[in-house]
């Protein structure tokens, strides 16, 4: 099909020709929480342990993958970013998520195997200070207790799980 030359091309530029494109709007988190709440409630009325298993890998799945939160990464000038991302292992760009994992692995006491070298980022000629890759990779630490407790509930659910059947 070719082009029509005598047809003008709309105007891109201009006040209201532009459209910026709009974050979706999250639900609230005490949504979440009336849920859980909900299932809790359920769990205790039919005395079922097996319902509050289900409830507590369904908070440690929240926890890791499905909460609103902020990325948290110490960016190289000392701040933190405050871009949302949904969970609390994830961040928001492909070199915070790296960071991340880096911060992840040191939380279990590692280095982390899958990275390769990397060269320092010294700053020079550009008269910032540049925060180390090693200060950047510290997650926060609400985040780092509600992982540990998320990693732990997950392990006492699978392992009360395997061993009701064993």
């Amino acid at each position: 099909m070719v082009a029509d030359p005598d047809k003008e091309a709309p105007l891109l530029t201009g006040k209201g020709k532009m459209r910026r494109r709009r974050r979706r709007r999250r639900e609230p988190a005490f949504a979440w929480w009336i849920l859980f709440g909900a299932l809790g409630a359920v769990a205790w009325l039919i005395q079922s342990w097996r319902v509050a298993l289900l409830l507590l890998l369904f908070w440690c799945l929240y926890e890791f993958c499905l909460v609103p939160t902020m990325c948290r990464i110490t960016t190289r000038q000392g701040l933190w970013c405050v871009d949302p991302v949904r969970g609390r292992l994830f961040a928001c760009t492909p070199a915070h998520q790296q960071v991340k994992n880096d911060a992840l692995w040191r939380l279990i006491g590692m280095r982390n195997p899958f990275r390769k070298s990397q060269s320092p980022d010294t700053g020079q000629g550009t008269s910032v200070l540049v925060v180390s890759p090693a200060v950047r990779a510290r997650l926060d630490q609400t985040d780092r207790a509600v992982l540990v407790l998320a990693a732990c509930g997950t392990l006492v659910a699978a392992v009360w799980a395997v061993s009701d059947y064993l």
